[in-house]
This record gives C-alpha cells, structure tokens and sequence, in this order.
C-alpha cells in the first residue's frame, strides 16, 4: 500500500541475533531496527501489576470480595454513616426531651403517676440497651464467622496446619449450641488431634459439619422459590408480586445466615444485604444467565405457558439466585469437597424437571 511493500508474516527465534525482545526503551528499539535488526515488544509487560484486572478471578474471590463490601466493612467515615448517626442522634434527643416532659406532667398530676412514669422509662432504657447489645453480638458474629471464611480459605491454599487446626476449632466453637451437630463435632474434634495434613482435615470439616447445613440451607431456598413462582403466577396485581418476593427474599436472607450460625438483627441485616449485593453484582446474578434462559427456553416455557407463570419461573430463578448468593457469603468455609450449587441443582422445577 502507498507504494511499499505489504510485510507478511514472518516466523523468528528469540535467541536470534538479530531479534531484540524490547522491555519498553524506544531509543534502543530505534538503533536496533536501524541496524536490520527486528524488534518485538515484551507482551508480558502489557499485564504487569499495577495493570492487572480487579475483577475477581475465581468463585472464593467474589466471595471475599463481597464480604469486604458487606459484612467485613469497616469504614471509619462515610457521608452515608455520618447521615445516618447524625440523624439518630437527633431522634434520640428529641425522644429524651420528649421522654423528660411527660414524666414531668405525670409529676404535675399525680406523685403516684410520676414515679409510674420513671419506673416505665426505666424499663424503656433497659430494653433499648439490650437490642443494642443484641445487635453488637450479631454483627461480631457475623464478623466472625467472615473472618473464619478467610481463615480457612488461607490454611488450605498455604497448606498450614497449624492455622487449619485453630480455624476447624473455631469452627466446632460456633455450633457448639447446636444438638444436631453434636455427633459431627465429636468426630471433627478427635481427627483434629490426628490429621496432620491440613487440607485433609478441612475436607472431614466441611463433609461433616457444612454438609448437613448446605442441605438445610438448599431446602430453604427451594421452599422460597416455589412460593414465590406460585405467588406470581396466581396474584393478580404486580404490586403483591413485589411485595411477596421483597419479603421471601428478606426472610431467606435471614434464615440462611442463622442456618450457618449467624443470627442478624436490624443493622446485621442490612451488612448481610450489601455482601449479598455485592456478590450479585460481582457475580452477574441478577442477569440470571443466558445459560439458565436457555434453558427456560428450552423446554418450551416461553411457548407454552401464560405470560403470569413465565414471571413465577423468573422470580423463583431471582430468589433462588439472592439464596445461593446468601449461602455463598453466609458459609463459614469456602465449598471444596462439596460442589457449590447452581440455581438447576437447587430448584428443578423451576426448568420443568423436578415438580415435587
């Protein structure tokens, strides 16, 4: 083209002398190629670190990830945490004025009244220290059970047995309360003294402890998915299908963390949201999949049923995506042995399989 000769593609050796390998100096790229030589760019220097991709690159990744931006947040200032604290701050002053004027008129009326009026504002003050004790142990339980997801995810890849030891200590300590894990616990403890291979001893962990609970949590999020996809089916206006799902997936949200030890209340609710959120964000849940409406497609959903029973089958696909989600970033270890479930394994009668 333009009188030059089109250059083809040619094949060289790297330990040529002829062939520079160019590690990003343009001027002695220049004189190389002045002298006949042929230059070629180090492409492994496109990818160098400061460059690499933040998108996550493996399953646990995403999970990690998530729990930083949920349930492992701690940010010291935020213009969200700020609103938030400053307008609590003012309800609770304008309910002490509030509080402080009635027991006053109660005084006013009757000696008998005001000391009433003390005695249930006392009992009021109780309370409201105990949700927020109730609270601050349900967000450091959450917390923990985060940090002992990392924990062990770290001891397998770095084969650690001694950080595998504590996690699976760790482990047994959260359901030590519970009566049905009481067997699994006893077994897990005395290979604890045993095993010396640290990825052998999380592998008889997850099998024995996480197994039984994965299948609580998937029978869990079978239940909501078949509600929610009959709801829709059958309610006649959109707003109860919004409603309904809004709720199943607040509840699902709910059970599942107190299925793998968790208990939320208000403010732990809200960090769990965000890390399931942001794992579906991260995830591309909240598309579904084009391979999950292929097979919607695929068994004929689309042409054979009303338009209301194709909305059931997409939001029990939704709920059942925000529970895996939720199982995902609820679980205290990562999945290993146990292969992570997909929205198939969980709900199959959502793709015309499974109708039980």
């Amino acid at each position: 083209m333009s009188g030059e000769e089109r250059q083809r593609p040619r094949a060289f050796r790297l330990d040529d002398a002829k062939v520079l390998v160019s590690d990003g100096d343009p001027a002695a790229a220049a004189d190389f190629r002045k002298s006949g030589g042929v230059v070629i760019q180090n492409a492994p220097d496109a990818f160098a670190p400061d460059d690499e991709p933040t998108e996550p690159k493996t399953d646990e990744q995403a999970v990690e990830i998530a729990q930083k931006r949920g349930l492992l947040k701690r940010a010291l200032f935020t213009w969200g945490g700020l609103f938030w604290s400053a307008l609590g701050g003012l309800v609770s002053l304008g309910f002490s004025v509030w509080t402080a004027r009635v027991v006053d008129d109660l005084f006013e009326r009757s000696q008998a009244l005001g000391w009433i009026g003390v005695a249930l504002a006392g009992v009021l003050l109780v309370a409201i220290l105990g949700l927020l004790a109730r609270e601050s142990r349900a967000i450091l339980r959450q917390r923990r059970i985060a940090h002992l997801h990392v924990a062990l995810a770290d001891a397998r890849a770095n084969d650690d047995r001694g950080a595998a030891r504590k996690g699976v200590g760790d482990l047994i300590a959260i359901y030590a309360a519970r009566p049905e894990t009481a067997r699994a616990r006893k077994l897990v403890e005395d290979l604890t003294r045993e095993i010396v291979d640290a990825p052998d001893l999380l592998d008889i962990a997850e099998r024995n402890l996480m197994k039984p609970l994965d299948d609580e949590a998937r029978r869990e999020i079978a239940v909501a998915a078949k509600r929610v996809s009959m709801v829709t089916a059958l309610s006649p206006r959109a707003l109860i299908d919004v409603a309904f799902v809004a709720a199943q997936a607040v509840r699902l949200l709910r059970r599942i963390s107190e299925v793998y030890g968790g208990r939320p209340g208000f403010f732990g609710f809200l960090r769990l949201a965000r890390s399931v959120g942001a794992h579906l964000a991260i995830t591309g849940g909240m598309a579904i999949g084009d391979t999950l409406v292929q097979q919607v497609l695929g068994h004929g959903i689309a042409a054979r049923l009303s338009a209301k029973l194709g909305e059931g089958v997409l939001n029990g696909m939704l709920t059942t995506r925000i529970g895996l989600s939720a199982m995902a970033v609820c679980r205290p270890m990562p999945f290993v042995t146990e292969n992570q479930p997909g929205v198939k394994d969980v709900a199959p009668f959502l793709f015309g399989g499974d109708k039980s």
